[in-house]
């Protein structure tokens, strides 16, 4: 019997499994664009530099612009998805970054196309934290969770393999400009995706510590930038920031302390495995983009590949990102994260191995490539794991936060892998490598000595 004050019900979507896998398509299709504008623009950079007359230090601007943006804002982006609702957000910053694209490819000079990328920056910091509490939204069985964040990390990782390749095509084609251009039809399909019931997710009533949030958004820049900048050599600046950084440092201490709605969830980081898992994300990012940067000047510089051929030769790490993710979800599924997650790591640390081996001994590309697989197999191993644990860990409400804290976490660790590992190649690319190793098997160690019971759901 119903009452007669019952609200009415919702009526049920006639075919809510095709809504899902339609929105988790376009939820992908966003982190894909957001992933693809990391790694297209590297292969444009000559072009770039003749196009504009700009320096070495213009273009490491037009980069960090984007990145530094999108680290400072993970944290704040994480809650603002858990209190305004995680798709509206989610499809906001998909517009504004499809915008702020188009207009890129316009831009008149350099520091017009630095401020758009951190534009860029500030709208895929808006998505990616709200695209994990989408999925936690759409897929509330452990089971079914693991498997979509497998296929999410499948698209997604698409981009990674997809990014120095399409850049070379395209510059080749029809110049830098290109490679902003090409976000704008995948923006607009993205917002038609997401659109509908089945995505929607409820507002929270969790407070947000806004001057703490703010606080966190200059710790995480300034560190970013005291990194690029230390690594570039540029003492002034990087002492000028890391002054910076120790006192936001101190403010977000003082404001977490008294705040009654902390930037940090301190019950989750309370947590051994949590921990454990962050540090595995850091280096895993560690590994994966500081090998992103120093490679290619291996490649080029003393093997003579050009952009597309560089592009191409990356193809045994970066196909595995696409190919491997759906089987580690069914892992996932049947035993939970923690044997990916350490399988993933090991991998990484044998690959990196591998490619320092390759180079100290000036080996063929095929010793290149068999480490270069063995990377690939081990970012596709944990990545998926990791994100299925750090959601599944999410206390109720706080799918945004975790998303952005993990997210945050594994930015800081790319960050390191650019500057640490690039300090190391005056050394020599194979110590280079070789440090990347090193940093996976310790986070593989750490992990190990978490016991208890399995993060399944």
């Amino acid at each position: 019997m119903t009452l007669l004050n019952s609200p009415a019900p919702v009526p049920a979507d006639p075919r809510p499994g095709r809504g899902r896998a339609r929105a988790l398509a376009g939820i992908s299709l966003g982190y894909f664009m957001v992933l693809l504008d990391m790694t297209v623009l590297s292969v444009a950079e000559p072009d770039l530099a003749s196009s504009l007359g700009t320096s070495m230090a213009g273009l490491q601007w037009a980069t960090t612009g984007y990145t530094v943006a999108f680290a400072a804002l993970l944290l704040s982006a994480g809650a603002a998805a858990d209190r305004f609702g995680a798709e509206r957000l989610f499809r906001a910053g998909i517009a504004v970054f499809t915008l702020a694209s188009a207009l890129s490819a316009l831009a008149p000079g350099l520091w017009a196309l630095v401020l758009l990328r951190a534009i860029s920056g500030v709208a895929a910091a808006a998505c990616v934290p709200a695209s994990m509490a989408m999925i936690a939204q759409l897929y509330p069985e452990p089971a079914a969770r693991a498997r979509a964040v497998s296929a999410w990390a499948a698209i997604s990782g698409a981009a990674v393999a997809a990014g120095p390749i399409a850049g070379g095509a395209l510059v080749g084609a029809a110049g830098w400009r290109s490679v902003f251009l090409v976000n704008v039809p995948i923006g607009l399909v993205v917002l038609a995706l997401t659109l509908g019931r089945a995505v929607a997710c409820p507002r929270g009533d969790r407070r947000i510590d806004w001057p703490a949030q703010l606080a966190a958004a200059a710790v995480l820049a300034l560190f970013t930038d005291t990194l690029i900048t230390a690594g570039s050599q540029a003492w002034v600046h990087a002492a000028w920031s890391s002054v910076g950084l120790g006192a936001s440092a101190l403010a977000f201490w003082g404001l977490e302390r008294r705040s009654q709605a902390p930037v940090l969830n301190r019950a989750l980081l309370r947590s051994g495995r949590v921990r454990a898992g962050l540090l595995a994300a850091a280096g895993v990012n560690f590994a994966l983009t500081g090998g992103l940067f120093v490679l290619p000047l291996l490649l080029q510089q003393e093997r003579h590949l050009d952009p597309l051929q560089t592009g191409l030769a990356f193809l045994p790490l970066t196909v595995p990102f696409a190919a491997n993710p759906p089987f580690t979800g069914k892992i996932v599924a049947r035993v939970g994260p923690r044997r990916p997650i350490l399988a993933g790591l090991a991998l990484l640390a044998a690959g990196g191995a591998v490619l320092a081996g390759a180079v100290f001994a000036g080996g063929s590309y095929l010793w290149l490539a068999v480490g270069l697989l063995m990377t690939g197999f081990g970012v596709s191993y944990a990545l998926p794991a990791l994100v299925a644990a750090m959601v599944s860990a999410a206390p109720a409400g706080t799918a945004g936060a975790v998303g952005g804290l993990l997210n945050a976490v594994r930015q800081v660790g790319a960050t390191l892998g650019v500057a640490v590992m690039g300090a190391a190649v005056a050394a020599g690319t194979g110590w280079a490598l070789l440090l990347s190793a090193g940093v996976c098997a310790v986070a593989w160690f750490v992990f190990a000595l978490v016991r208890g019971e399995e993060t399944t759901g």
